[in-house]
């Protein structure tokens, strides 16, 4: 039986192709699949918030990383470079959604403030790794789904994040990424991973239940609708997709350019 992410994929495939010579084909197909995906696709609260991932089990997750992290040394590496790239003043603070064991939360030591939103507790663990005189910039939230009012609107010229975004349902993302709007300053940036079902490696970790699903269309239109500038969406390896888009405006002094990071 096809999964409902083979299901929605399927779907975007036929529809890609619906203007070939195989119309009349595609078209009883789609309505086949969209009937099916609607049946028993995760477009209603209830099922929404069965699918998001608890607290405790982000724990649970981040435990297991501590002993075997996910992301390799060369990958780590193009995405720390990716950050520095960001890192061209010091007028503004950044936010590192979902930082876990704080495998990127030093790279962030240019900014003015560093706030780091967690679902679980990760303060003491991520302050052990800074220096004495820096424990002043290091400022911790918690939050139960993505709000997070203590930060102050308009104050961050970057969020980031990395293996957070991906156990999100798409209705999560859309929720999340207000938020990040309403923090980033105009012309601010942000620099996340997503999961992206076009690629097997993601769509066997959405089938299996670890990853929620999510596609690179479907991560566009979200970007596009919660009213950001997409800037680059791209891949290090399968696995680890990101996207970098930008809030409208012009107050930000740092220019993104689009460039290839090799893992070497």
């Amino acid at each position: 039986m096809l999964s409902i992410e083979e299901i929605k994929l399927l779907i975007e495939k036929l529809e890609k192709v619906e203007k070939s010579d195989l119309d009349k084909i595609v078209k009883q197909n789609l309505d086949i699949l969209k009937e099916l995906a609607i049946t028993v696709d995760a477009n209603n609260n209830e099922m929404i918030n069965r699918l998001d991932k608890t607290i405790n089990w982000f724990k649970l997750d981040n435990d297991k990383k501590k002993e075997n992290p996910i992301v390799d040394a060369l990958t780590k590496n193009a995405i720390t470079k990716k950050i520095y790239q960001f890192a061209k003043t010091n007028l503004y603070n950044c936010l590192e959604i979902g930082p876990g064991n704080g495998m990127f939360s030093m790279d962030f030591r240019a900014w003015r403030l560093n706030y780091f939103v967690d679902v679980q507790r990760v303060e003491k663990h991520i302050r052990s790794m800074f220096p004495g005189p820096h424990q002043k910039y290091l400022k911790f939230y918690t939050t139960e789904r993505a709000g997070c009012p203590d930060i102050p609107s308009n104050s961050c010229n970057l969020v980031f994040s990395w293996d957070t975004f991906v156990f999100m349902t798409q209705q999560h993302i859309k929720e999340y990424l207000q938020e990040i709007h309403r923090v980033l300053i105009p012309g601010g940036y942000c620099f996340i991973q997503y999961a992206d079902c076009h690629y097997d490696f993601d769509l066997k970790e959405a089938s299996r239940g670890y990853w929620n699903y999510n596609t690179k269309t479907a991560m566009a239109e979200i970007i596009a609708d919660t009213g950001f500038r997409e800037i680059e969406m791209n891949q290090f390896k399968p696995g680890a997709n990101y996207a970098i888009f930008q809030k409208p405006g012009k107050q930000n002094p740092v220019v993104y350019k689009v460039s290839e990071i090799t893992l070497d």
